[in-house]
C-alpha cells in the first residue's frame, strides 16, 4: 500500500473530446478533434496527470525529486501533486546562475506549492543520468531518499500511463496527434491506439534525436516497439520554450474563434503544423484527426 489516496483528486478521465469546427481544415475534407487533456485536473494539467500518477503510486510517500528548466510544466505539475499529496518536492533546476536572480514567475509558483529548489550548472544537469552525478546532486541537495523522476517525468511508468490517452481515442480518429518534448507521452500514447490508427508527433525541440528516445522508452515499457507512429520536425519555431509573432497571432486567434486558450510552447505548435499538413494534403479527405491538447497556458 502507499497510502496515497490518488483517486481523491478526482481526476477528469477518460478526458473529453471535442469537436471543433473550422475552415483550414474542413475545406480540406479533414475533422478536428481536439483531446481535452487540459482538462483532466486543474493543477495537474494533460499529460501531467498521466505521467505522474503512476510514479506517486510507486513513490509510496518518499519525497519526490525532479529536475526541469526554469519554466518548466513538469515542475510545476510536480510541486502541485506535493501539496495536495502532503509530499515534500525538490526541484533540481537547470543554469547555478539562476539562483542569484529573482525567482520567475513559474518557479515562485513551484515555491509556493512547497518545492525546495536546487540549482546546478549546466554541465552536471547535462550529466543528471549518470549515476555518479545523480548520487552527488542527491548528496548536495539533502534528497538522499527521495523518489527521483526524471526530467519531463518521462520515464518506464509514465509511459505505460499514457498507454491509456490511446485507449480513449479507440476508433474515435484515424490520425492521432500531439506535440512532443521528451516524448514519455507519445510512446505510450502510440502504443495504446488500434489497429489502423496513426500517431503523429510534432516534436518542440530542434535537432532530430526524438525517433531513436522514442523507440527506446517503447522498448523499456512494454519490450519492443508499438504503433504506427511517425514525426514531423517542421513545427518546432526555433526550439522548446521558443515562440515567434506569428506562432502568437495563431494562438490568439484560435482561441478567439473557438474559445480554447492555447498554451504556445506545446499545443499552438501542434495546431499550426496541423493546419500545415492538411494544407499539404497529409491526410485524406474524410479524415479525423484528433490533436492532444496536453496543457493549459500558465498565468502565473
Amino acid at each position: 500500500m502507499t497510502g496515497l489516496d490518488l483517486a481523491s483528486l478526482r481526476p477528469r478521465l477518460p478526458s473529453p473530446l471535442q469537436e471543433i469546427e473550422d475552415d483550414r481544415w474542413s475545406r480540406h475534407g479533414v475533422r478536428l478533434l481536439l483531446k481535452r487533456d487540459d482538462l483532466i485536473h486543474p493543477d495537474l494539467v494533460g499529460n501531467k496527470w498521466r505521467k505522474l500518477a503512476p510514479n506517486l503510486a510507486a513513490a509510496a510517500g518518499r519525497p519526490l525529486l525532479t529536475f526541469g528548466g526554469a519554466y518548466s510544466n513538469h515542475l510545476r505539475a510536480t510541486a502541485a501533486a506535493g501539496r495536495l499529496l502532503g509530499l515534500p518536492t525538490v526541484g533540481v533546476v537547470r543554469g547555478d546562475e539562476l539562483a542569484d536572480r529573482p525567482l520567475n514567475p513559474s518557479l515562485a509558483r513551484c515555491v509556493s506549492d512547497g518545492m525546495r529548489l536546487h540549482f546546478v550548472d549546466r554541465s552536471t544537469y547535462r550529466r543528471k543520468g549518470e549515476p555518479p552525478v545523480l548520487g552527488e546532486i542527491l548528496r548536495a541537495a539533502g534528497a538522499q531518499d527521495a523518489y527521483v523522476v526524471p526530467e519531463g517525468g518521462s520515464n518506464t511508468l509514465a509511459v505505460r500511463g499514457c498507454r491509456a490517452l490511446g485507449e480513449e481515442l479507440r476508433d474515435r480518429a484515424e490520425v492521432v496527434a500531439v506535440a512532443c518534448g521528451t516524448g514519455g507521452t507519445f510512446a505510450g500514447m502510440a502504443a495504446g491506439l488500434g489497429a489502423g490508427q496513426r500517431a503523429l508527433g510534432i516534436p518542440v525541440l530542434k535537432g532530430g534525436f526524438l525517433t531513436a528516445d522514442i523507440q527506446g522508452l517503447q522498448e523499456a515499457a512494454f519490450g519492443e516497439p508499438r504503433g504506427d507512429w511517425s514525426l514531423d520536425d517542421r513545427f518546432h519555431f526555433g526550439g522548446y520554450a521558443r515562440t515567434t509573432p506569428e506562432l502568437d497571432a495563431f494562438a490568439k486567434d484560435f482561441k478567439d474563434r473557438h474559445g480554447v486558450a492555447v498554451e504556445r510552447l506545446y499545443v499552438a505548435k501542434l495546431l499550426y503544423g496541423l493546419v500545415a499538413l492538411a494544407g499539404e494534403g497529409a491526410f485524406p479527405v474524410g479524415s479525423r484527426v484528433a490533436a492532444v491538447v496536453t496543457g493549459a497556458p500558465f498565468t502565473g
